[in-house]
């Protein structure tokens, strides 16, 4: 009888075990939430950026269901790119990555480099089935992305998974920039005009919308406005205050 106690001993603990290891490795969302519950949870890399009212407009491409909150990344887990090289005009990827930076500085969001691809840009709200999920920033014309026809500079977006605790976080996106507007010319004569653009369509990305304040980057139509506007500041930063993932 006591060797049969020990061996139901033994048997517990290796069941307690083998639980453990699924919550702390399996990777689907309800056990993220269940390790949140018991202090297990990922920690943030950047800490969250100051949100300051500073009077100006900003909109959110999605809000949680039934609530004004914002869609956005998890902000404790990496944002992936990837940048399609075809159409790139001469001494764009400094821009981009400058671009990225900024994004970055204002929401929290941490973003890895994954290099080059040749998958195409995505900017829809679906999230596509199969394949990898990077961000991908690339170039093209209004014959592949009708949206880019007109004045159009750029497209960006992202689509969004229900993740834990009922939230939904985006999980992909990508960025399409015309091949008209982003010349070698363009570049090396309006560099500050061209990384605005990329950081315009990184915000819509990670979840701004345009507003109608001519004086806020995210206005639709540029108007010389190259720095972020005080509501696009807070729109960003409250995007990278969301709860993690």
């Amino acid at each position: 009888m006591p060797r049969r106690h020990r061996s139901t001993s033994v048997s517990a603990v290796l069941t307690v075990a083998l639980v453990a290891a699924i919550v702390l490795l399996h990777p689907s969302s309800q056990m993220q939430g269940v390790r949140r519950l018991v202090g297990l949870g990922q920690e943030r890399v950047l800490p969250a950026p100051p949100i300051e009212s500073l009077g100006g407009a900003y909109a959110f491409s999605a809000t949680q269901p039934g609530s004004g909150a914002p869609v956005g990344w998890d902000p404790c887990s990496e944002v992936e790119y990837a940048v399609n090289p075809a159409g790139m005009p001469e001494g764009m990827r400094p821009i981009v990555e400058r671009a990225v930076d900024r994004i970055s500085a204002a929401t929290g969001l941490v973003f890895e480099d994954a290099g080059d691809t040749d998958r195409r840009p995505f900017t829809g709200p679906l999230v596509r089935l199969g394949g990898g999920r990077p961000v991908v920033i690339g170039w093209g014309d209004d014959a592949e992305f009708p949206g880019l026809a007109g004045p159009v500079a750029g497209l960006g977006g992202a689509a969004a998974e229900d993740g834990a605790q009922g939230r939904r976080y985006y999980v992909t996106g990508g960025i399409v920039l015309d091949v008209e507007a982003f010349t070698d010319a363009a570049v090396a004569q309006q560099p500050r005009m061209v990384e605005a653009i990329v950081v315009h369509e990184l915000a819509h990305v990670v979840g701004l919308d345009h507003v109608a304040e001519p004086m806020e980057l995210m206005y639709a139509d540029n108007t010389g406005q190259v720095e972020l506007g005080p509501g696009d500041r807070e729109g960003l930063a409250r995007l990278g205050s969301v709860p993690c993932g």
